[in-house]
């Protein structure tokens, strides 16, 4: 019997033992998760952030110490940047171009990806971009993306606004029929509420090869989640996420219009649901509330970030375990 996870063809492009991706979650996914998760088989990709040059050195540097012994998991670590970010600094990106290791994958989402693309596809290192619409799709291929990762409205953190974003079940399946027509070379990735065997099981059923796997990783032993957050998360539903622009402006992320945050719809959330424009006017009183509850670890106040799939949630083992979990159960469903 054909082996359908081990054998497909993004895992034996990326010499993965199951067709998992880690996705790079800012501030989360740093070099001891991304490395946990290479470890284990998956594609590992660091999450650069907002294309901080120390942060990104710092974490991709204590991912390529904690695999300088295992060749085979440092052939499947990565990094991903946010695209609209690099048009303003893409310092971290050139560093991580200049360095000796050449990463197993490049990952760039929100924006057109077509500019900092030159830089990573010239060197052949294989590019990933993640799209929200199918308007988005020709210019990632147009950029030379080897893998197209089709996000979901479900994901936790950013993606497209809640009035223009697709639900995961039926944006992969329309991707893979347009990727069968026009560019079948080219893999997909399914994203957005996958958090078990049973959402890679039918990632893989609706056309896609694999899975970028986030809010469940997010709470994996290695993220740099803080423990009370992701604690918060196994408590939660997932009627419990919304998705909006309210934390970006909170935060004071200057987003584009097209995408907005998914997080626990927690008390100062709900404070403004009805009073955006009012929080956008004059945000010093509610941002100063966010900003002590982040110090003071109070998630009431400050966001925690997962999608709807942080129902499915309900440890936080190590990377390790969750990810050969999901294969196990995958490989069941698809026996």
């Amino acid at each position: 019997m054909t082996d359908r996870l081990s054998s497909n063809r993004f895992a034996q492009s990326f010499n993965l033992t199951t067709p998992i991706a880690l996705a790079p979650m800012a501030f989360a996914g740093g070099g001891e998760l991304a490395a946990a998760s290479a470890r284990a088989g998956a594609l590992g990709l660091v999450g650069g952030s907002y294309g901080e040059l120390d942060w990104t050195r710092r974490e991709y540097g204590i991912a390529l110490e904690a695999l300088s012994e295992d060749a085979g998991a440092l052939a499947r670590l990565g990094c991903g940047f946010i695209t609209w970010r690099l048009d303003e600094d893409r310092s971290a990106l050139d560093w991580l171009l200049d360095q000796p290791h050449t990463p197993g994958a490049l990952f760039l989402s929100f924006g057109d990806p077509r500019e900092a693309s030159k830089s990573i596809t010239q060197r052949g290192i294989p590019l990933i971009c993640q799209i929200q619409t199918m308007a988005q799709l020709p210019l990632a291929v147009e950029a030379g993306a080897s893998v197209i990762v089709a996000q979901g409205g479900e994901a936790g953190g950013h993606g497209m606004n809640a009035l223009d974003g697709r639900s995961t079940f039926t944006l992969v399946p329309e991707v893979a029929d347009w990727l069968a027509k026009h560019s079948p070379e080219t893999q997909l990735l399914a994203a957005g509420g996958i958090a078990d065997g049973r959402g890679l099981a039918a990632a893989l059923m609706l056309g896609a090869d694999g899975a970028l796997v986030g809010s469940r990783l997010w709470a994996a032993r290695e993220s740099l989640a803080p423990q009370n957050a992701i604690d918060t998360a196994i408590e939660a539903s997932g009627d419990e996420t919304a998705r909006t622009v309210i934390f970006d402006i909170l935060r004071e992320k200057n987003w584009p219009a097209e995408y907005d945050f998914r997080a626990l719809r927690n008390a100062l959330h709900a404070n403004w649901e009805d009073r955006i424009e009012e929080l956008r006017a004059n945000p010093e009183a509610a941002r100063a509330d966010y900003r002590e509850g982040v110090a003071r670890g109070d998630f009431t106040r400050a966001h925690v970030t997962v999608g709807e799939g942080t129902g499915l949630i309900g440890d936080a083992p190590t990377a390790a375990e969750i990810i050969a979990r999901i294969d196990k159960e995958a490989r069941a469903l698809l026996g």
